[in-house]
């Protein structure tokens, strides 16, 4: 029998959740293949298996938090994929993963009466372990779940029964099922969630940071006319040559890099009593996700043209969204921009991701009035910038001239090619 156990996944990481199993139980594995899902404080990761077998046992449920190096499976690596040896032994965790078997489930019931004991002194409802994850990906409790097996287990066929009700008999169910309300609540219906691993890190580190950081915001507007007309010019011929579509990002990108080499304490941070100026620009991108918001890193950013910044930030925010990202994908950076428009934000002050000490938001386009002179006025599509900053190294004057920097380079594009 082999154990398998949780990885190192980084320097800073030492426990995850598991989000989910991957196989089940007595499926056969061949090695390196992936077993599990874990989600950590930064990234979620996959838990492969060190030996090909066919698995025996899993130690610990979805929703489980582990710790690096605790055992979560066992894998019996004399069985086959034909069919386990171990198949006499391991009938019960077999039957329990296979609903398409109910001859084998009914002969594993009988030697589950200890493991059902120990379930419900949990207060825990017995289910399969397809059941359970087809009711976390659909969101149902198990609670609200009528098993139609002698034994009481809830079966995937009960989940799905359950779902195909009409709403309107769901309701009366899930309230009892709910955690207890407020007296002023009291009658209301609530739903509780368990917070995410991530989701309680990004609470915990914006809290921090307001907390740690003598933050500040300054804004300014700027004249989006002159990329606009540029982008459209250009697009096209930008798009064939290079693969990939000529976005705004590209253009705030570059701007940034020109005002952090300007204003180089925008782009250092504070170590004990000393600050580390950095001589690279590594520019983090926020990215909203369906677990969250995430900041992968876009490496030496000075170095990139338009079509590698492009092509960079596609590929990053492509593998947040899939959950692909790596903890090395978002270590290290020392600027970030935020694009809260894309949602149609038209102002707001971001927060730093710290230990950097500037972040840029940018927001929706929006024509507006502005005064050509004393007598003239033109609709221009106008932007709200928002630069937030640590005053305990930035100051005023430093961040206003940093921000109308990022001005002048947006609103005279060609400007940007001389800042290289």
């Amino acid at each position: 029998m082999t154990e398998i156990k949780v990885p190192e996944l980084g320097e800073s990481i030492t426990e995850g959740t598991i989000s989910q199993w991957l196989k089940e139980v007595g499926d056969y594995v061949e090695q390196g293949e992936f077993i599990a899902e874990l989600e950590t404080d930064k990234v979620n990761a996959e838990i492969p298996v060190d030996t090909a077998g066919v698995i025996k046992e899993f130690k610990r449920e979805p929703g489980d938090t582990v710790e690096i190096g605790e055992v979560i499976a066992i894998i019996d690596e004399s069985g086959s994929a034909g069919g386990s040896s171990a198949t006499s032994e391991s009938t019960k965790e077999e039957a329990t993963a296979k609903e398409e078997a109910p001859q084998e489930e009914k002969q594993a019931e009988q030697t589950q009466q200890p493991e059902k004991e120990e379930a419900v002194s949990n207060n825990r409802p017995l289910a399969s372990p397809a059941a359970r994850k087809l009711a976390r990906e659909k969101g149902i409790s198990l609670d609200a779940i009528t098993p139609t097996d002698p034994t009481g287990k809830i079966r995937r066929q009960d989940i799905e029964a359950h779902q195909a009700k009409p709403k309107q008999t769901e309701a009366p169910k899930a309230q009892p099922s709910s955690a207890p309300v407020s007296e002023g609540e009291a009658g209301k219906p609530v739903e509780r969630q368990k917070m995410s691993r991530r989701r309680q890190t990004i609470a915990k580190r914006l809290v921090d940071v307001q907390h740690e950081t003598a933050m500040l915001t300054t804004f300014n507007e700027v004249d989006m006319s002159a990329v606009m007309n540029l982008r459209s010019r250009r697009k096209d011929a930008f798009s064939e040559k290079h693969g990939v579509k000529l976005g705004f990002m590209s253009f705030f990108t570059k701007a940034v890099v020109g005002a952090l080499k300007e204003f180089p304490l925008l782009n250092a941070e504070i170590q004990g009593d000393e600050l580390l100026i950095k001589k690279f620009y590594d520019i983090g991108i926020a990215v909203s996700t369906d677990s969250g918001l995430v900041v992968p890193v876009l490496r030496d950013a000075d170095r990139l043209s338009f079509a590698g910044i492009e092509k960079g930030i596609g590929e990053l925010g492509k593998k947040a969204r899939d959950n692909k990202l790596q903890l090395a994908d978002m270590q290290g950076g020392t600027f970030t921009i935020t694009n809260g428009g894309v949602f149609g934000s038209l102002w707001s002050t971001p927060i730093l991701n710290a230990p950097q000490v500037g972040i840029l938001g940018m927001h929706k386009i929006q024509m507006r009035p502005v005064a050509i002179d004393n007598e003239r006025f033109e609709n221009r599509p106008m932007m709200y910038l928002a630069l937030s900053y640590d005053h305990r190294i930035v100051d005023g004057k430093e961040a206003v001239s940093f921000l109308v920097k990022i001005k002048q380079l947006i609103e005279d594009p060609e400007q940007l090619l001389l800042e290289g």
